[in-house]
C-alpha cells in the first residue's frame, strides 16, 4: 500500500468519526426567518414543506462559479437527498435571478432569497466569511426550528468530488477553476450557423 493509500483510508475513518461527533452536537435554536420566494415572502418553517428536517444549502449567489460548482454537483443527487429531508438552496439573489439561473444550470431545488439580510449575517457568516458557501440542517422540534450542524464548502472538502479527483490527476485548486459554460463554438457549424446568440 502506497502512503497516499494509506492516508487516504485514515481520511475515511475521520469522515467516519466526524459524522459521529455530528450526531453528538448540540442544537441551536432559530429564529423562523423570512425569505422571498418566486411564490411570494415565505418563512424558514414554511420551506421545511411538512417534514421534520431541511437541508439548507447556502449559494453565494450568481456571481461564484465555485457556488454553481456544488449546486450543480448536489443536484445530481437531489433525488436521494429529498427521500431523507426537504432541501432548499438560499442566496442574496432575488427569485427572478435563482429562477434563471436553475433554468440554465437544470437545477431541481426548491429555492429562496435571504436578500442579504438577517439569515446571511447569523447562518451564513463562518469565520471571517459573511456569506459563506456551505449548507446547514435544521430540525423542528417541540414547536421550535433548531439547528443541528452546519459546515462550510471549499476546495477540497468533502461535498463535491471534482476537487478530488482533480488530486488524483495531480491538480490543485491553483490549476483549475470551475467555470459557468464549457462548451465552446466550432469554428463551423454543421447546421449552417443561422442564428446563433451567445
Amino acid at each position: 500500500m502506497t502512503d497516499a493509500e494509506r492516508l487516504e483510508f485514515e481520511i475515511m475513518e475521520k469522515a467516519r468519526q466526524l459524522a459521529a461527533l455530528r450526531r453528538q452536537e448540540g442544537e441551536t435554536d432559530v429564529p423562523d426567518y423570512r425569505f422571498k420566494s418566486l411564490d411570494g415572502e415565505t418563512s424558514l418553517s414554511g420551506l421545511f414543506a411538512g417534514r421534520e428536517r431541511l437541508l439548507m444549502i447556502h449559494n453565494m449567489g450568481q456571481g461564484c462559479r465555485y457556488c454553481t460548482l456544488w449546486a450543480d454537483g448536489i443536484n445530481g443527487v437531489l433525488d436521494h437527498l429529498e427521500d431523507a429531508m426537504a432541501v432548499t438552496l438560499v442566496s442574496k439573489d432575488p427569485p427572478e435571478i435563482q429562477r434563471r439561473m436553475a433554468l440554465d444550470r437544470g437545477w431541481k431545488f426548491q429555492m429562496a432569497s435571504h436578500g442579504g439580510g438577517d439569515y446571511m449575517t447569523e447562518q451564513c457568516a463562518m469565520g471571517e466569511h459573511s456569506n459563506s458557501p456551505g449548507a446547514a440542517i435544521y430540525e423542528r422540534k417541540n414547536g421550535k426550528i433548531v439547528r443541528r450542524g452546519r459546515t462550510a464548502f471549499g476546495p477540497g472538502d468533502l461535498y463535491s468530488p471534482v476537487w478530488h479527483f482533480l488530486a488524483l490527476a495531480g491538480l490543485g485548486e491553483q490549476d483549475w477553476t470551475p467555470q459557468f459554460h464549457y462548451w465552446r463554438r466550432p469554428d463551423s457549424l454543421d447546421d449552417g450557423g443561422d442564428n446563433l446568440r451567445d
